[in-house]
């Protein structure tokens, strides 16, 4: 099978609770610029990477809603597609063609998948160079996002026997699966339902990790997790809830793999000196990241803040 019909990541679009808020947070906070708005929706990019790496919209609640996977082209788009038509859990949404309701999107098609997982697959158009892209503070893409999943093996086989992924590694609790020479591009984790387990955001280095997360401590956030560097993947890790508790990360320095990596399994996983974080340093999420990474975002409304004002130091 072609295998070669994804390249990887390009965004994930929300619903959010209050989309002043959350568009202050990702863009004064977080990093990112915004680069558009229609139909209700807001766009924001990266400093590299796709044209866009989020939308948002206003919702009731906050509310995962779907990623976009960049494809190699338009033929492997029409590939997919001709693919995809005898998958009994697929849900055509949109035949390929030229998709306007995103900025950078170019040609493209949208479907619905096991457990209603909404999946643009697009080509994206080239993207003009962003004026804050030397900014080493700024998240430079969208590198990886984790779903969790009730029925995690029936959505890991269809990204890959359908999709083309490929397996990296398996703990007792997560899939990893890439795309090309990152480790992993989606991972999938055991849950209640589907929804968001975390976005991850590529930065520069250990140094723009750093400098990012002082200015979210500067905005008012804590670090939920980290730093640290993971098991699978070997990528460093700062962790922090957003205003509408998504989990979201800042990470540098992913394991670079080729096609003859071999996985390794549970068992493996489970005998790792130091897990989950190979320096010993990052102990166990926080209360609030736990129930962000279970994808009860609604449930970490309340708390997402530090209490600066108070006096009481991060």
């Amino acid at each position: 099978m072609d295998n070669t019909w994804i390249t990887g990541l390009a965004s994930i679009a929300l619903e959010v609770a209050d989309l002043e808020r959350s568009t202050t947070f990702y863009t004064q906070a977080w990093g990112l610029a915004q680069v558009g708005e229609a139909s209700g929706r807001r766009f924001f990019r990266c400093a590299q990477g796709a044209p866009v790496a989020l939308s948002l919209r206003q919702g009731r609640r906050a509310r995962f809603e779907s990623i976009t996977l960049q494809a190699r082209d338009a033929a492997a788009v029409q590939s997919l597609h001709a693919r995809l038509a005898g998958e009994p859990v697929v849900r055509i949404l949109a035949a390929p063609g030229l998709l306007s309701d995103e900025p950078g999107k170019d040609y493209g098609m949208v479907f619905e998948g096991p457990q209603g997982l909404r999946i643009v697959v697009a080509v994206a158009a080239a993207a003009a160079p962003m004026t804050h892209a030397t900014d080493p503070t700024r998240p430079l893409s969208l590198t990886h996002v984790v779903l969790n999943s009730a029925d995690m093996p029936q959505l890991s086989a269809f990204f890959t026997r359908v999709l083309g992924l490929s397996l990296s590694d398996r703990t007792d609790r997560m899939d990893f699966l890439r795309c090309g020479a990152d480790h992993h591009t989606v991972a999938l984790a055991h849950g209640n339902a589907l929804s968001l387990n975390h976005a991850a955001f590529e930065m520069r280095d250990i140094d723009s990790i750093m400098y990012g997360t002082g200015r979210l401590l500067d905005h008012g956030y804590v670090v939920e997790w980290g730093l640290g560097r993971h098991g699978p993947g070997n990528n460093v890790f700062s962790y922090f809830v957003d205003p509408d508790g998504f989990a979201v990360e800042y990470t540098t320095e992913m394991e670079q793999v080729g096609e003859d990596y071999e996985p390794h399994f549970a068992d493996y996983w489970s005998a790792f000196p130091r897990r989950p974080c190979r320096w010993g340093v990052a102990r166990k999420p926080s209360e609030r990241m736990m129930r962000a990474m279970a994808g009860a975002a609604e449930t970490c409304l309340q708390a997402n803040r530090t209490p600066l004002q108070a006096g009481i130091q991060p």
